[in-house]
């Protein structure tokens, strides 16, 4: 939004105010003067007939057949706002031909079409599990060149990859999905190294993105990487580490407080819903797991029994590791005397699947990182129906933790697609999506280099590398000054928001990087192409229109768009100028900025 009280720029300084942008400011801005309920009920059925015979008074002359109802009406044309809108939800960002391609087929039909694709989407950079096979008492490293660390044991080379997946690869929702889950289940290249293994993690999300919640569960239990980053890998029932088992149940699954299935606290306060004897319970049932068999080291594996660290597969059971003395679990479910580990591990998704806190404490996170940091408890409450159902509409399998029918029930809500928001409806797009959605529609291109060390630092979300299992930004995050929580604004201050700003500078004015100076392999660099809609920088108004008409999905307001003409009017009448002018300010404004 452009500020309303300055006059036209002059040439040379469209800029400067822009430069005083905080977190309160894109917020409250982006929602001022929206309000309202987009939804509407759904008609109730007709009662039967007046005057229909009883049973017992048959009619002398069986009446007329009646008329086949009417076909139902067609589906609403999608407009350019509410493809826009889904486009900012179930995709790394609009581009004009996805835009075309949502309002051709409508929300439902690009939903399942999107659900029904391969998973494209594939890690497949950096370097192979050698780093966990070494047996020589010198240094891995050495002799390999000063890019061993970057390309065996860090994130970096699936860094690469995530961002040209979300570039370019059709599976858009696959990856938004997958985004969201690993930062619900989070594992960070800050505590744990190897690049092998994190692939493996974050493949495995991708392939169960549609799959079942129970499953996604079960592998995360299963990593060897979320055993290494939890303290899970090797755990003794003489003595077991808690860390996994408390994460287990605070974060992955229930929550902390009792939950009503709408996402409110039940009684209205917070009832724990677990004590540290209940975390004890589960520490004992998941002991006995160790890493897959692979692994080697120059000292030989600890304890004995167990497996070297390695990351190639599943964890492996180990028997003599594993307590067996009988546990109560939450909502009824006990483990027997004389278990044994796999056992156990299934009684205990049993007992978090079953628990009445799991649908809509994940549906509610979901919501989240998709839709809206505010969702309605009503929302919350269907959504967490289908999770709970496996079914919503034409979509899912009928089984309880359905992701295909509860991400379908996300996206396909009504207050999902409410032609008018609510005031409190949308979301802070995080950083990350800020990269994708600005490059994406300015037909850009990257390898991810550039979005690492350099900006995702900088705007404290690099990827893979969440400072800890609580991930960038907590999803209760209160927005100063209001009664509503923004989970992103967890990571948002003057300094990031002046970043965003400067992010478009990067881009727009200083040409991104090029190849030459890029360290990704293969190396592209990071740069946007603006020559498309220089074709309409002659008009200063239809320029502008194109452009908020792909980042927002409408135009702006009347003064700002008259303030946004005259920038691009004072660039003078080249048409480079002038189209820069245009995107920085489009895409500076709060009204991008705040998906709505």
């Amino acid at each position: 939004m452009v500020d309303e009280r300055s006059s036209a720029p002059e040439s040379g300084h469209w800029r400067s105010r822009w430069h005083a942008v905080t977190a309160a400011a894109v917020f409250t801005a982006a929602l001022a003067g929206c309000g309202g309920s987009g939804g509407s009920d759904t008609p109730s059925a007709g009662a039967p007939a007046a005057g229909a015979p009883s049973s017992d008074e048959p009619a002398a002359t069986p009446p007329p057949a009646s008329p086949p109802p009417p076909p139902p009406p067609p589906p609403a044309p999608t407009t350019q706002a509410d493809a826009v809108r889904l486009a900012d939800q179930a995709s790394f960002g609009p581009t004009e031909a996805l835009i075309t391609t949502i309002k051709a087929k409508g929300p439902g039909t690009w939903v399942a079409e999107q659900m029904a694709l391969p998973a494209s989407s594939r890690y497949t950079s950096g370097n192979g599990p050698d780093i966990h096979k070494w047996t020589s008492s010198a240094d891995f490293c050495t002799g390999k060149g000063v890019n061993c660390w970057r390309d065996w044991y860090s994130t970096e080379p699936l860094l690469w990859d995530f961002y040209r997946n979300a570039l370019g690869q059709p599976d858009q929702l696959r990856q938004r999905v997958a985004f969201a889950l690993q930062q619900i289940l989070v594992v960070s290249s800050v505590e744990v190294s190897g690049t092998y293994g994190f692939r493996k993690y974050h493949n495995n999300l991708l392939d169960l993105s549609f799959g079942n919640y129970r499953e996604v569960l079960r592998k995360v239990t299963l990593s060897p990487v979320m055993g290494d980053f939890l303290n899970n890998a090797n755990n003794d029932r003489a003595a077991p580490n808690e860390n996994f088992a408390r994460e287990l149940l605070q974060l992955f699954s229930i929550g902390t407080c009792e939950l009503t299935s709408d996402g409110s606290l039940k009684g209205g306060k917070c009832t724990p819903t677990y004590t540290n004897d209940t975390v004890r319970a589960y520490a004992f049932a998941l002991t006995g797991w160790t890493y897959p068999a692979g692994g080697a080291t120059s000292y030989g594996c600890y304890p004995t029994g167990a497996n070297c660290r390695y990351y190639d597969g599943d964890m492996v059971k180990v028997d003599k590791f594993h307590d067996t003395e009988a546990r109560d679990l939450l909502n009824g479910y006990k483990l027997a005397s004389g278990h044994k580990a796999d056992a156990a591990l299934t009684t205990v998704l049993d007992s978090l699947m079953a628990h009445p806190n799991t649908a809509p404490f994940v549906s509610k996170q979901l919501i989240q990182h998709l839709v809206s940091s505010n969702p309605s408890k009503a929302y919350v409450a269907r959504v967490a129906a289908a999770f709970q159902a496996g079914k919503y509409q034409s979509f899912g399998t009928g089984v309880a933790g359905d992701l295909k029918a509860t991400v379908a029930a996300v996206l396909l809500d009504e207050e999902a697609r409410a032609a008018t928001p609510a005031a409190t409806a949308g979301k802070l797009r995080e950083p990350v999506q800020m990269f994708t959605g600005v490059l994406r529609a300015l037909n850009g291109k990257t390898d991810g280099d550039a979005l690492s060390w350099q900006w995702g630092d900088l705007m404290r979300q690099h990827m893979f590398r969440p400072p800890s299992v609580f991930n960038y930004y907590p999803p209760d995050y209160p927005v100063p000054g209001t009664q509503l929580v923004g989970p992103t604004f967890g990571i948002h201050n003057a300094n990031t928001a002046l970043g965003r700003l400067n992010y478009l500078t990067y881009l727009i004015d200083w040409g991104g990087t090029p190849a030459a100076n890029s360290t990704a392999i293969p190396a592209t660099g990071t740069a946007i192409d603006l020559t498309a809609f220089a074709a309409d920088a002659a008009n200063a108004g239809t320029l502008v229109d194109r452009l908020s008409m792909l980042a927002i999905g409408r135009t702006l307001s009347a003064t700002s768009r008259a303030e946004v003409i005259k920038a691009v009017e004072a660039a003078g009448t080249n048409a480079t100028a002038r189209t820069k002018a245009a995107a920085y300010l489009v895409f500076g404004s709060p009204q991008y900025h705040v998906q709505r």
